[in-house]
């Protein structure tokens, strides 16, 4: 008998019997690989969708701060301008009749009209909306992920 033959005392039956369970084996093992490789691509869709929530949060968190900050300097320019307009006020009150104070006017009424639209904006503060945030404004907040999907390159 040929070394690739089958050994003389086991017959074709029993053969044919452990290839089927051989290949029932490998089919179920086949089966349960497939269905841990779906988990674990679920499991990751829910990882990645989990941190792109917190990434979209943390955004509106940062764009909000930004944008308190810009409301704070905002205040402190009309406070600086205010005070500074005043101050013209004051020195063009003290000018002699005879000098000339029509540009002074003329800019005082600028400088309350421009002091006028920076206290609306600054005594009138709302917490933004943040506008819609792309893939790259979410990447500082993504840590190792990608704001593209969790299979994205």
């Amino acid at each position: 008998m040929s070394a690739n033959g089958p050994p003389p005392n086991r017959t074709l039956e029993d053969q044919l019997a452990e290839i089927t369970q051989e290949v029932d084996l490998r089919g179920e093992a086949a089966e349960r690989k497939r269905h841990a490789d779906q988990q674990a691509r679920e499991a990751k869709q829910q990882r990645w969708e989990a941190a792109t929530q917190e990434a979209h949060s943390a955004y509106a968190h940062d764009y909000r701060v930004k944008h308190l900050a810009e409301q704070a300097n905002t205040w402190r320019q009309a406070k600086r301008l205010s005070e500074y307009a005043a101050a013209v006020r004051d020195h063009a009150t003290s000018l002699a009749p005879e000098q000339e104070i029509t540009e002074i006017e003329e800019w005082l009424t600028f400088a309350d009209a421009h002091l006028q639209h920076l206290t609306e904006s600054a005594s009138t503060p709302k917490l933004p909306t943040p506008p819609k945030a792309s893939g790259d404004d979410l990447k500082p907040f993504l840590g190792s992920w990608r704001p593209y999907g969790p299979h994205s390159r």
